[in-house]
């Protein structure tokens, strides 16, 4: 058996920038320890399988140990293969996922995502100790939601973290750590090694948990992003009620077949 894959570099307008993804369109689903291994054998942060149902996709993701509820980067990479070069004549796509029904449509060059806001809470005092040694710098506020929100003094702290990632893992929850930005609003790197991805490159599921708490920081509601990991990627994002408008580029950078 030979499967279409296509490998897309999402939030960024530039190969070799942004999140890698694997995208792999199905004409019905395969068993789940087939998707898991062939996301292992990816090696990417995600792959992305979806299924099309009507004209709606149903649409999962792997990463290279577990399927997961919400990812951003695959879903922008998916709607890149569907609007952009299996059905250029759609203006839309909706998945239907885990995580409710996410829209993704064209705008002005970008693609635009509608994505659920994830809510924070001030964290206890006593944890911030343990997520300052494992990033190895000081945390000026920590959030908690489905992982920490560490708040540094500025984006060149961010860019110089060299965490311990066996202290990161041993912490009850994945850190995103964040700073105002310097060309940017707000800047930052995201470690979930929980997930079997040591840092990931582009996050917009940490985006939709940046979002609440920045915009109230801020008093905005439209910010512009950068994660400054090494490949770096960019998002324009909006904040509306309890929904997060996440835009940004992709660019496909491979296509070829997966045999089984």
């Amino acid at each position: 058996m030979s499967l279409p894959l296509y490998q897309v570099d999402a939030f960024t307008d530039r190969a070799f920038g942004g999140n890698p993804a694997a995208v792999m369109p199905l004409k019905e689903w395969l068993p789940d320890a087939t998707m898991q291994a062939i996301a292992a054998e990816n090696n990417l942060a995600e792959t992305a399988f979806f299924v099309a149902e009507g004209n709606d996709y149903r649409l999962r993701w792997f990463t290279p140990t577990l399927e997961i509820d919400l990812c951003g980067h695959a879903t922008l990479a998916s709607g890149e293969i569907i609007l952009n070069h299996l059905d250029k004549r759609r203006q839309d796509v909706v998945f239907h996922t885990r995580s409710g029904a996410l829209t993704v449509w064209r705008d002005n060059g970008r693609l635009v995502m509608d994505f659920p806001a994830e809510k924070s809470a001030p964290a206890p005092d006593s944890e911030i100790p343990a997520v300052a040694a494992a990033l190895g710098a000081e945390v000026q506020a920590l959030q908690r939601g489905w992982g920490y929100i560490a708040v540094l003094k500025d984006e060149q702290t961010v860019r110089d973290l060299k965490p311990d990632l066996a202290a990161i893992h041993a912490l009850p929850y994945d850190v995103i750590a964040t700073a105002r930005g310097g060309k940017s609003d707000i800047a930052s790197r995201v470690f979930v090694p929980k997930y079997g991805i040591p840092e990931d490159p582009v996050t917009g599921k940490a985006h939709c948990l940046l979002m609440p708490y920045w915009c109230a920081v801020l008093g905005r509601t439209t910010l512009f992003a950068r994660q400054v990991s090494q490949r770096g990627g960019e998002l324009w994002l909006t904040l509306t009620g309890d929904r997060v408008k996440m835009a940004g580029h992709a660019v496909l950078t491979v296509t070829g077949q997966f045999h089984l």
